[in-house]
């Protein structure tokens, strides 16, 4: 159960921009202030919550204070709750089914294809990523669920991210091998995953 029916991420280009415009979202509206920081490249994300006019209007100031230094946003009215888990960090692990993953040049551009996916099938999200280390600005998810409603998703968040001019790349896996399932399952950030030894391997 989502806490609150809005959510909105705002990416600044610099650091400096995205935190004047922070706070003077928090000082327009009452609203929850979810997470916040910097990410890679350099770049500064904030993620807040609230009833749908409050977020609104602290979206709409934080994209005026922000300016020319807003890379990209979404505001989501009616957030889906797995997207909205997924923005603050939650994993699903990884079950039986076809898997698709999305890669985008921005983080918001991605949570806003998510949305989409996930409003328009009945696949999982196993993951989204927000440009944490190692990404290099970029946001990636993964999806699962029965192969024509991953194709379905694909295309929902293909068309979105065509409509709205982003660079993206994706790919499905019709029946991933069940030993990346569990790495995916429990870590996709490589220096994090531990070794895993296959049977049948050789020396």
């Amino acid at each position: 159960m989502k806490p609150f029916p809005a959510v909105a991420m705002i990416e600044f280009l610099d650091i400096p921009s995205g935190i004047q415009a922070t706070d003077a979202m928090l000082k327009k509206a009452p609203i929850a202030f979810l997470k916040n920081g910097t990410i890679t490249r350099g770049r500064y994300l904030t993620v807040v919550g609230g009833s749908t006019a409050s977020v609104e209007e602290a979206f709409a100031e934080g994209l005026y204070w922000g300016g020319q230094a807003v890379i990209d946003r979404v505001f989501l009215p009616d957030v889906h709750p797995d997207v909205f888990d997924a923005m603050l960090g939650k994993r699903h692990r990884s079950k039986d089914g076809a898997w698709a993953i999305v890669e985008t040049n921005s983080v918001a551009a991605n949570v806003r294809a998510a949305e989409a996916a996930l409003k328009g099938t009945p696949v999982n999200l196993i993951e989204l990523r927000l440009a944490d280390d190692g990404l290099a600005g970029k946001g990636f998810s993964i999806y699962e669920g029965e192969l024509h409603d991953i194709e379905a998703a694909v295309d929902i968040a293909s068309a979105f991210l065509q409509r709205a001019g982003v660079a993206f790349s994706h790919r499905i896996l019709t029946s991933p091998h069940e030993a990346l399932g569990r790495q995916i399952s429990a870590n996709t950030r490589f220096h994090e995953v531990e070794a895993l030894a296959l049977e049948g391997e050789t020396h």
